[in-house]
């Protein structure tokens, strides 16, 4: 079963930038929402961001709107989470998941295919 690799995670500082990166290269995997979520340390996994199937509705969590965002390379078929002036409490690992359905969602069993994670740790 074909499941996203995530990567660019890193360990930065706080206020730095990331990108990570979500290969959606299924034949056709790119019809579909793609979410992005994450898990602190000893809390539970809580959404970031959303982008609907054609890119024309996207959502965050209240805690990164105006630093994270979600786009989407329909050519590449690549989603990417762009987050600036990270804090310590931006850590955690970062998943990225595709939704059977085309509407964007930051609700996560609305989401059935799910990768690995990346690890993102912000110091102060």
């Amino acid at each position: 079963q074909w499941r996203p690799v995530e990567s660019g995670g890193d360990q930065v500082q706080a206020g730095e930038s990331l990108t990570l990166s979500c290969p959606v290269t299924g034949a056709t995997l790119d019809l579909y929402a793609v979410g992005w979520f994450r898990q602190a340390p000893g809390k539970e996994r809580e959404a970031v961001g959303t982008i609907s199937r054609t890119g024309e509705t996207i959502a965050y969590a209240d805690s990164v709107q105006g630093r994270f965002t979600v786009s989407r390379d329909r050519v590449k078929k690549i989603v990417y989470l762009q987050m600036n002036s990270l804090k310590p409490e931006d850590t955690g690992v970062y998943y990225c998941a595709v939704a059977p359905h085309p509407s964007a969602s930051l609700t996560a069993s609305d989401y059935d295919t799910w990768g690995q994670g990346t690890r993102v740790t912000v110091s102060s």
